[in-house]
């Protein structure tokens, strides 16, 4: 599942590539990729077509495409294009004319007749949907299914105070609070892992006794390792991840604990372990990440 980093790399693509367009036409090629919309793919795309791109929205894991009509779209219609990219989803620019993905499943041409951008999906666990735009409870305008999101680590505004208030009122493991997005959003299992190494915690720590120095510590582990992810690309472990020109990241040859199991800690060379966690896995160093008693 793509985390932050790969989809900031998305976002930062469309915000290139499709911000200040219009919408000429937006073809449904498979019906469960507008399944979110309540109205139907045909609905979708008769909405959407005319209408231009505000810009390229994030948060955590989540984005978006706010809309405007009129001259150059300067008047927001207050709805945004909100892209689920789920297990296998890409969004593509790819030049007009270019031969179809295999696993296209929306396309969206515009005005200018320059690249179209694409939405590709191979299993079809992600999908698009248009939805109204909402505050949150800091007053921050967000599709309705973000609003009960969290901000996550790289925002400015994250509130670390309150974050470690509900880690110490809480009664689970780090790991656990770490992967739930209405407290803190765009981590997920890879970066969860590596903040928890950086941080020298063991993901199973229960949280009511956390102190302030670990919390600032893992939250700084989760923004040092998912800012190096940025800074090439996020992390593909196959084709299905990447940008929207198509290139894959490289962070995967910089992981110090994910998908390492039995490979020597570049700390103290005790070799990683891995253990079943959420019907998934966590690695850890069984030396530099021991569990309290």
């Amino acid at each position: 599942m793509p985390e932050l980093p790969e989809v900031e790399v998305v976002r930062r693509g469309l915000e290139r590539w499709a911000v200040g367009r219009t919408v000429a036409t937006a073809e449904v090629l498979h019906e469960r990729a507008t399944r979110r919309h309540a109205d139907g793919p045909e609905a979708f795309a008769a909405r959407v077509a005319g209408l231009t791109l505000l810009s390229a929205e994030r948060r955590g894991k989540f984005l978006w495409l706010p809309l405007g009509e009129g001259s150059e779209g300067g008047v927001s219609v207050g709805e945004a294009v909100t892209g689920h990219l789920g297990m296998s989803g890409q969004l593509l620019v790819q030049p007009a004319g270019t031969p179809d993905e295999k696993h296209l499943r929306i396309r969206f041409t515009f005005t200018d007749n320059g690249p179209e951008l694409r939405f590709v999906d191979q299993r079809t666990f992600g999908g698009m949907a248009l939805e109204k735009l909402e505050q949150d409870r800091h007053g921050v305008v967000v599709p309705s299914s973000v609003v009960h999101i969290a901000r996550d680590v790289l925002d400015p505004e994250f509130d670390v105070d309150h974050f470690h208030s509900e880690l110490r009122r809480r009664d689970t493991g780090l790991k656990r609070a770490l992967l739930d997005q209405t407290r803190v959003s765009g981590i997920g299992n890879i970066y969860a892992d590596e903040a928890l190494w950086l941080a020298r915690l063991h993901y199973d720590r229960p949280t009511s006794k956390m102190r302030r120095p670990d919390t600032d510590r893992v939250l700084q582990g989760a923004r040092e390792v998912m800012t190096a992810a940025l800074a090439v690309g996020g992390t593909s472990f196959d084709s299905l991840y990447v940008n929207v020109n198509g290139e894959s990241g490289y962070f995967a040859r910089s992981l110090h604990a994910y998908g390492r199991e039995g490979e020597p800690c570049e700390r103290c060379g005790t070799p990683i372990k891995r253990e079943s966690f959420m019907n998934r896995s966590s690695y850890f160093c069984p030396k530099c990440q021991r569990l309290p008693r």
